[in-house]
């Protein structure tokens, strides 16, 4: 994945932010700003978001509502424009990806830390083909092609941990996670296998918390959290449903779940009893 790829995610997040300082600075409602360029509060709203591409025309009718007049600026955010709309890597997959998934992909790419807890099955970041293709087939119903795809965009998001700019990754799996078997025995234990290999890398902190612990702070499910190495934007929490994903980025959300990874981590076996823990299961298996 390139820069210039994952980083149009965050330039429209950044060309967003900046729209909506603009537009709070000048007491101008979203309503009357959906009104100047013909789209509803909600469009705004996207906008100031980055969870939609942003038109040139639209982004120079809003600059003027704003009373934005030097033409330093009016370019320099003009630029962002272009730069915001470049398509991810991962477009050629919008036949197999969820509506919510796109946004969570260039999210991920672009993210300098990731943190997370999984309880049901592991990481994406983490899982072996076979356990990826047992995992996909165990969804929603998908033609055996689709599941190919499925698997493809996974491995490919995987390129990420081991590349130039590798992201800091702390993830806590659940001991549920692990001993729930997908695609039989020798799948298991390959990925057990893995993940005792890939807790050993350098930006890699791997946790897992036993059943013995009893309850957590991971009791509301999984999530992610994604930091990102611009200051102008703030964490995104990323929590996956059947049918849809919340991205939460108000900051009383994110402390939440910042203090439950927190928790989880404190908590948790430290990672060279976890890849003891991984090791007593993989004899198991």
């Amino acid at each position: 994945m390139s820069a210039g790829e994952s980083g149009s995610v965050v330039r429209r997040m950044l060309l967003g932010a900046h729209l909506r300082r603009l537009r709070e600075s000048r007491g101008i409602t979203r309503e009357a700003a959906g009104y100047s360029i013909r789209a509803s509060e909600s469009k705004i709203s996207r906008m100031e978001l980055g969870r939609v591409s942003f038109k040139a025309r639209d982004v120079e009718d809003l600059l003027t509502l704003y009373g934005v007049d030097d033409e330093a600026e009016r370019g320099a955010l003009l630029s962002l424009v272009k730069e915001a709309n470049t398509a991810g890597w991962w477009h050629s997959y919008t036949d197999v990806l969820p509506h919510w998934f796109p946004t969570y992909v260039g999210l991920e790419g672009a993210a300098s830390v990731i943190r997370g807890y999984e309880v049901q099955f592991v990481h994406g970041l983490l899982q072996t083909e076979d356990y990826a293709h047992a995992v996909v087939s165990r969804g929603l119903a998908h033609s055996p092609a689709e599941v190919d795809r499925r698997v493809a965009l996974r491995l490919e998001r995987q390129k990420y941990l081991v590349s130039e700019h590798a992201p800091q990754f702390h993830i806590v799996l659940d001991e549920a996670a692990l001993r729930r078997p997908y695609g039989g025995r020798d799948v298991m234990r390959g990925q057990l296998q893995h993940l005792i290999e890939v807790s050993e890398w350098p930006n890699v902190r791997l946790q897992v918390m036993p059943f013995g612990f009893g309850g957590h702070a991971g009791e509301s499910g999984a999530f992610t959290i994604l930091s990102f190495p611009e200051s102008d934007l703030s964490d995104v929490v990323y929590l996956e449903q059947l049918t849809s994903a919340l991205y939460l980025d108000k900051r009383e959300d994110v402390v939440q779940y910042e203090r439950a990874m927190q928790e989880l981590l404190r908590d948790s076996p430290g990672p060279e009893e976890s890849r003891d823990i991984l090791r007593g299961l993989l004899q198991l298996s």
